[in-house]
């Protein structure tokens, strides 16, 4: 042990020197605070992990209330400073303030000399992002081929034989160049497919019920009704924008999602998304001196929560393959038990923040915790229900890969602004952003929808029209600068784009609808930009775009 590192006597002497050792690393690490023995901090013994070892993946856990986001954000803040980007999803609207200056106060200045800290306020470079434009953020969309069957099913509450069948939706709509952009094209086909010219297409590679379609097309109006269509469509968001650095800084991009958290299925799964995609783009790396992104995926629990086998082996695969592309990946959940075994054991770094044991249930959720710790000198299920707000129990992996010992941490103050930017600050960084001109403004160009809706008038002797759009809605869509625009029908929406139902029609038959009342002319031949080559997809059934 260090000579300024004051030495409890006998084996607690002991137990304190392992430690100190375990977190002695020669190359460049994080600081997250000083250890905790006694119910004091030892600020001479600092807590790290390696900057090298953040591709390995780590878990934040802990109760409402004990500090899980002040750690992300301190640990953003020192990978950004490392030249690492981040991405952070925020949950409850208040790690903007990431992007400023801190302010120095007494509880700060207490927390700094406990543990030993040298605070210097300061921000980091960062975008802010909304899903689909809903709340303060550049919009981020996906197009519905990109995001695919199977997490759409994850989304639509699917049962595995109906997912099954969105995937024969997609894999023909994929052979046929009928690109599936938004809500309305993936509604177009599946109406087409339960048609009697669909019925005939489909022959050689499968069947689609009516019962089936019925289950999906009534899933996407419920979907569609809480204000999904937001969130599909184009100009389909690069994930390579997450990548980004601004004078040798890490590029902290925030995901807004406090204005759409009354749909936690939608915005976990489109985390996933674009962890997919990631995987998907980046090429091979192998271990590097420094990650190339840490993603930190807030709720987790949300993204395991009723999943089938199928869907937990595809995370479980993306996230032991995606460290080779030099992504580390930290789940963000209250206990370990949120997440599946397969998940928790490649998850190498754990910030396990307190948790309460007021009911059996809690109980037995600490219990399981404990064991999921290396053995250590601290009675944990002690430890983990006396731990204070911003202290947690800390084991990370050490330069060679092997787990350091767990430690009791006093946790370092973020030394960024700990709470929500001003809103007009915040909308101003939005709109001055040079991705703003890029994706603000939504794209409707023509694709299943508008193909099929024509072949269905060429049939009948009409002439083409805009068709009707999807049935009735209420959610909100977004406006300028990001914001609501009101909430309205989706069919009103829709007449705003020039896609309303001509005025005074009587209602059509749901495949009417669709794609119109006259016969279908062939759709044997490949069609638009995908001319004769099906979309290669991925483990999830994203696509390859890139």
């Amino acid at each position: 042990m260090s000579d300024s590192v004051p030495e409890p006597a006998g084996t607690a002497g002991s137990a304190v020197k392992d430690i100190v050792a375990g977190y002695s690393f020669t190359g460049p690490a994080l600081d997250l605070g000083a250890l905790l023995w006694d119910g004091r901090a030892v600020p001479e013994a600092q807590i790290r992990v390696p900057l090298g070892m953040l591709n390995r993946h780590g878990l934040v856990a802990g109760a409402t209330g004990t500090g899980k986001t002040k750690t992300l954000q301190l640990i953003a803040e020192q990978l950004s400073a490392q030249g690492v980007p981040v991405f952070l999803a925020d949950v409850k609207g208040d790690v903007s303030g990431i992007s400023e200056p801190g302010e120095a106060g007494e509880r700060v200045t207490a927390r700094a000399g406990e543990v030993g800290q040298r605070w210097e306020a300061g921000g980091c470079p960062a975008e802010f992002y909304a899903l689909g434009g809903i709340g303060h953020g550049v919009p981020v969309r996906a197009t519905v081929t990109s995001f695919g069957p199977v997490l759409l099913s994850k989304v639509l509450q699917l049962n595995r034989t109906q997912e099954q069948s969105l995937g024969l939706v997609f894999h023909y709509a994929d052979g046929k160049g009928l690109e599936l952009v938004d809500l309305k094209d993936l509604r177009a086909v599946v109406a087409f497919l339960v048609s009697d010219e669909g019925r005939a297409e489909l022959k050689g590679i499968g069947g689609l019920s009516a019962a089936t379609a019925g289950v999906i097309l009534r899933s996407l109006t419920a979907f569609e009704q809480q204000g999904a269509s937001a969130f599909f469509g184009e100009p389909e968001f690069d994930t390579g924008e997450l990548l980004r650095t601004a004078d040798g800084l890490g590029v902290v991009s925030l995901l807004e999602l406090s204005a759409v958290q009354d749909r936690p299925q939608l915005f976990s799964t489109f985390l996933m998304w674009l962890l997919a995609d990631l995987y998907h783009d980046l090429p091979e790396v192998g271990d590097l001196d420094r990650p190339k992104l840490v993603f930190f995926f807030d709720e987790a629990h949300l993204l395991f929560s009723d999943a089938s086998k199928a869907f937990l082996e595809a995370i479980t695969q993306t996230v032991r393959l995606i460290r080779s592309k030099g992504v580390g990946v930290f789940f963000v959940t209250q206990t370990p038990k949120d997440v599946p075994a397969e998940v928790l054991g490649q998850l190498g770094n754990r910030v396990q923040h307190a948790l309460r044991a007021f009911t059996p249930d809690d109980q037995k959720a600490l219990r399981a915790t404990v064991r999921t710790f290396p053995d250590s000198p601290y009675d944990l299920e002690e430890v983990l229900t006396a731990l204070g707000t911003g202290e947690a129990v800390v084991t990370v992996l050490s330069e060679n890969g092997a787990p350091t010992p767990v430690a009791a941490t006093r946790l370092r103050a973020p030394e960024s602004l700990m709470g929500p930017l001003d809103p007009a600050a915040l909308d101003a960084a939005v709109t001055g952003s040079a991705l703003y001109g890029r994706y603000a403004e939504a794209v409707d160009r023509e694709s299943a929808f508008e193909r099929l809706a024509a072949r269905g008038a060429e049939g009948s002797g009409r002439e083409p029209g805009p068709g009707p759009g999807p049935e009735s809605g209420s959610g909100p869509g977004p406006g300028p600068g990001g914001e609501s625009s009101g909430s309205g029908s989706a069919s009103d929406r829709e007449s705003a784009r020039g896609k309303g139902a001509a005025a005074g029609r009587a209602d059509p038959s749901l495949v009417e609808q669709v794609v119109g009342s006259g016969v279908f002319k062939s759709l044997a031949r490949s069609v638009g930009t995908q001319l004769g080559r099906e979309i290669s997809r991925s483990l999830f059934g994203t696509a390859r775009r890139r």
